[in-house]
């Protein structure tokens, strides 16, 4: 009998990752293409929703070449993907109407604060479980419809489609057949319910959006429908294990247990912890999200986003170019024994959990005549470290639920100094995943159990898999003088921004 396997696309902020997956959950073969970053003002991100789509066929075709294997042996073609990322498209010729507007775009920040200042962030929170904030897709399909020459023609014509970018691949995957999401996108848009599990028809007065234009919204572990585009492949192949990344490295980590939570570094970082059946109310600068919709039943979790984390790396790279490669960076990093002071505060498109400070601006602060590459370099992982502290402590003191360990995944946790400085910092133990794509595997074991790949969910729990775990080695005093001196550097940058609106106010 000839051996299956699934297809996963793991479609990311900065690229594009498709991977091969046999029956014992091994990664048998990967493929990696990056995209164009567009920065056409400040705080504003976009991408190229074109791009993305060959960049996933270009991936998807090269992995299956990799391995010498058929499109025929693909049980499914699986998706998880950058959420809130907002994007609209004529359904006619196909083509989007404008680039993609990426979730760390604070073009809509202006826009967001009017609604505020309206009085209607705690309808929005009450409904969707979200704050009023423009990391979220509604305000940015209200900006394209609004901003975008013969939108609205094209809109009153019916010819206009809008969803994240799972709704996209789907829709270009299946040849425009399939206009659809699952529970997990759709609840970062700001216009769906959570409670009632459908598309808000006062969400969408509030935010302009016309619900027409909206996907269908199904469970992560449905089936979607067949690829049909023939320069992918000839083969029809299954469509399902749709998820936001988030949600999906949370069920890769098998976080299946109310109270168990992961945290991804990427771009940014996503801290979730599973509250079971029922939402948990994290007021303000939590994110009360969809985990998943698994088997007919909807779980929830409780969210604290953090807008930068591993960008601010890449930043001292590709801006800064501190360094080459990171093996330079990491000899420049051992070699810096303190922070003497040195703090980076990475906010290059604002300030997210606990913050939620839209405009406030990166800096760095402390530094001296002796400050060096290393610290700076230093400086930027240790921020990852404290706003993931900052982030967990939040979660903790709204859920009354204390994390036990933390579970980790994404690119920045394959480094172990800073795996081990946030132990040091949490004061608790840090399990980093042997598994460097846990987004993806959550999306594979839904699509292996809907195609009948796995049997059950028990099934998943006996697959190889590994930690590498890091205890808290740092003393008390210690890692309460790291912390309180990032405080009150973020403080500082909080109180400028804060005299900078007053005194704008007073012109």
């Amino acid at each position: 009998m000839q051996e299956k396997y699934i297809l996963a696309i793991d479609q990311s902020t900065s690229g594009t990752k498709a991977l091969l997956v046999n029956k014992r959950g091994e990664v048998i073969s990967r493929a990696t293409k990056e995209h164009i970053q567009y920065y056409p003002a400040p705080g504003w991100v976009e991408h190229d929703p074109l791009e993305i789509y060959e960049n996933v066929k270009y991936t998807a075709r090269l992995v299956l070449q990799q391995a010498n294997i058929s499109p025929a042996t693909l049980s499914a073609l699986t998706i998880t993907n950058q959420r809130e990322t907002a994007l609209v498209w004529n359904k006619n010729t196909g083509m989007p109407i404008y680039n993609a507007v990426v979730w760390q775009c604070q073009r809509t920040a202006e826009a967001c604060s009017l609604l505020k200042e309206q009085g209607l962030e705690s309808l929005v929170r009450a409904k969707t479980g979200l704050m009023l904030d423009p990391y979220f897709s509604a305000a940015k399909f209200k900006w394209i419809l609004d901003c975008v020459g013969d939108a609205a023609r094209q809109l009153q014509e019916g010819e206009l489609l809008a969803g994240n970018i799972d709704s996209w691949l789907i829709w270009k995957l299946t040849g425009g057949q399939v206009h659809a999401t699952d529970y997990t996108n759709a609840s970062r848009t700001s216009l769906f319910n959570i409670h009632t599990l459908t598309w808000d028809e006062e969400l969408a007065g509030v935010f302009g959006v016309p619900l027409s234009i909206m996907p269908e919204v199904k469970d992560s572990d449905i089936l979607f429908g067949y690829t049909a585009d023939a320069e992918l492949f000839t083969e029809q192949v299954p469509i399902t294990g749709v998820i936001g990344d988030s949600q999906g490295a949370l069920y890769g980590h098998l976080c299946l247990e109310t109270g168990s939570a992961k945290a991804t570094y990427g771009t940014g970082t996503s801290i979730l912890m599973n509250t079971g059946t029922q939402p948990v109310d994290g007021g303000e600068g939590l994110v009360t999200a969809i985990a998943w919709g698994v088997g007919g039943t909807v779980t929830y979790a409780l969210e604290a986003v953090i807008r930068t984390t591993g960008d601010s790396i890449k930043w001292t790279r590709d801006n800064l170019g501190l360094f080459s490669n990171f093996a330079e960076m990491q000899q420049l990093v051992d070699e810096t024994k303190e922070n003497e002071g040195v703090y980076l505060i990475p906010a290059f498109v604002g300030l997210g959990a606990p913050y939620w400070n839209p405009y406030a601006r990166a800096a760095i602060i402390g530094m001296n005549r002796g400050t060096g590459r290393g610290h700076i370099l230093r400086a930027a992982l240790e921020s990852i470290a404290y706003q993931v502290r900052d982030a967990a402590e939040f979660i903790q003191e709204r859920s009354g639920i204390s994390l036990l360990d933390l579970r980790t995944d994404g690119g920045a946790s394959a480094n172990p100094w800073l795996m081990g400085f946030q132990a040091d910092i949490l004061g608790i133990s840090v399990k980093r995943s042997t598994c460097a794509e846990l987004s993806a595997m959550g999306s594979v074991y839904l699509g292996g159990l809907c195609t009948g790949f796995w049997s059950e969910p028990e099934e998943l729990s006996t697959l190889p898999s590994g930690y590498n775990e890091y205890v808290p080695n740092m003393n008390k005093k210690t890692r309460d003088s790291y912390y309180s001196g990032w405080k009150e550097a973020v403080l500082s940058i909080i109180r400028k921004e804060n005299k900078k609106e007053q005194s704008e106010a007073l012109i």
